[in-house]
């Protein structure tokens, strides 16, 4: 998966002194959401990244290709892998760190929300963090705000969080192929073991059996 660019400084933390009505905001033909009225799109090497001051915050949402024949997943929990490893580099890039991690469902996909905590001296500043990912794209939406600002950003978060909207085209398929769970690592592991023990009681057993045997003749 390409790596996402997450370059936009806590410098660029500004906000607006009036209330900004969001818009829906068109990210591609299968993905809308809404923005302030005054956002700024930006294409880098293939990666569309579009940004506004709302309110009480920044809003950014980021639409990034994955690499050219990107192979598609397997099962849930190669997502669950590949999105766990997006929140660590996320973490490493920030140095922060991440807390209320969750699954959440989007249209008919499984998205990873999160809320990454940083402060560089000036305060604590909170990201919360919806990530997306799909075969072909990887889409990110950020809600930058201060710490003191959380009981007051609740409102115009729901509004940007809730006005995500996916294609009906979209399915799991697009994420991973099997809707198999298979069997956990640990679970196999359990299996073997027992299967395992089994195997060597009964060789006891019979050993015995047989030794009992020997000793009646």
């Amino acid at each position: 998966m390409k790596k996402i660019l997450i370059s936009l400084s806590l410098v660029l933390f500004t906000i607006a002194g009036f209330a900004q009505k969001l818009k829906p905001v068109v990210v591609d033909s299968l993905v809308t959401v809404s923005l302030p009225q005054k956002y700024v799109r930006k294409d880098t090497l293939g990666q569309t990244t579009y940004s506004g001051n709302s309110q009480y915050g920044y809003m950014v949402v980021i639409r990034a290709p994955n690499a050219v024949g990107n192979q598609p997943l397997d099962k849930e929990r190669d997502l669950n892998k590949v999105l766990k490893d997006y929140i660590d580099g996320i973490k490493g890039q920030a140095s922060g760190s991440a807390q209320y991690v969750r699954d959440t469902t989007i249209g008919r996909l499984k998205a990873k929300t999160f809320t990454l905590s940083i402060n560089e001296g000036a305060g604590v500043k909170l990201r919360n963090f919806i990530i997306i990912y799909t075969k072909e794209v990887t889409y990110t939406f950020e809600y930058f705000y201060e710490e003191a600002r959380q009981d007051v950003i609740k409102d115009e978060y729901k509004a940007f969080s809730s006005s995500i909207k996916l294609a009906p085209e979209l399915t799991r398929t697009d994420q991973y192929l099997s809707n198999e769970k298979g069997i956990s690592p640990n679970a196999k592991l359990g299996i073997y073991g027992g299967g395992a023990l089994i195997v060597i009681i009964i060789i006891v057993v019979l050993v015995r059996r047989k030794k009992k045997h020997q000793e009646h003749h």
